[in-house]
């Protein structure tokens, strides 16, 4: 069984990081701003998350930035809530196999968040607790809405939903005005919807979905990257219904996923959890069921 080693770190410019490693993996975490898991990957090897070069080593400020890696946010987005700049130091602690931090109470809104990130003694694995508390004079009605940039020139495998209703709909797939389906990195299958980050494509495209095997998959540097995640059946989600959300444009992907909508009354909170897991020497399939099949097979916890 592998030790979990916690110390403080710089990294990419930043004086204060977290780093968090079992001798197999290590998570980097930034506390002088965000905070953000900035990486996760084989120790020695690339780094799955994005790393937005021209925000690296940056503090202070009053605008909103988008440095990369694992970020809690809340939904439904909203240009003046959701961008709450978040460019400060982070207080953090130590927990169990990992650490706790606690952003400053949002001015905006009074919505406390915390992460408590842990890693596996062995193997890759990885828990992140999301939580968010409404210590606000009023109800809010949110979602917690965790985030992951990955780096570029991966593909993302989210699972369709399959199950047999009858005469009734089984699925819901929302599209923001900026999607095209027609767009070239989008396939859909019958099993899978496969969505390619490209360097070479500017423009923007989200799209979400119902989600209920409650997973989805990223092939890149030769790994493969799990998030695992509940679907609460019956539950009421954001943005039309979706549990999981993806974004991409030219520098990263992004995999999102949704906790229920939840009126927090002031002084209450929600916790929506996530696992990862990380896969060495995996090689990226084609756009093609079989082949994406042959490469999960083995490797999801639930099929």
């Amino acid at each position: 069984m592998n030790e979990i080693q916690v110390k403080s770190v710089p990294y990419s410019g930043w004086d204060n990081c977290v780093e968090i490693t079992n001798d197999i993996v290590d998570l980097i975490v930034t506390v002088d701003v965000g905070p953000r898991v900035i990486r996760y990957g084989f120790i020695g090897k690339e780094n799955e998350m994005c790393e937005v070069g021209k925000t690296l080593g940056l503090n202070g400020g009053s605008e909103w930035r988008i440095y990369g890696g694992h970020r809690l946010w809340h939904s439904p987005e909203d240009e003046y809530r959701t961008y709450e700049p978040d460019n400060s130091p982070v207080p953090w602690e130590k927990v169990r196999d990992g650490i706790k931090t606690v952003q400053e109470i949002e001015q905006r809104t009074g919505i406390r968040k915390e992460m408590e990130i842990t890693l596996s003694h062995e193997g890759s694995g990885v828990n992140v607790l999301h939580r968010l508390t409404n210590t606000g004079p009023r109800p809010m009605k949110l979602s917690v809405w965790s985030i992951s940039a990955m780096s570029v020139s991966g593909k993302e495998v989210i699972p369709q939903t399959r199950r047999n209703t009858g005469l009734l709909p089984n699925r819901t797939m929302v599209l923001w005005p900026y999607t095209k389906l027609d767009d070239p990195r989008i396939s859909l299958g019958e099993k899978y919807i496969i969505l390619r980050q490209n360097p070479s494509a500017k423009g923007p495209l989200k799209l979400g979905t119902s989600n209920e095997q409650g997973w989805a998959a990223y092939f890149n540097h030769g790994h493969l990257f799990v998030k695992y995640y509940e679907h609460k059946k019956g539950a009421v989600y954001p943005d039309f219904g979706v549990s999981y959300e993806t974004y991409t444009n030219d520098f990263m992907l992004e995999m999102e996923t949704l906790s229920p909508l939840t009126m927090l009354e002031p002084g209450s909170g929600i916790e929506h959890s996530e696992a990862w897991e990380l896969f060495d020497d995996v090689p990226m399939p084609r756009d093609n069921e079989a082949e994406i099949e042959e490469a999960l097979r083995g490797r999801l916890r639930i099929q």
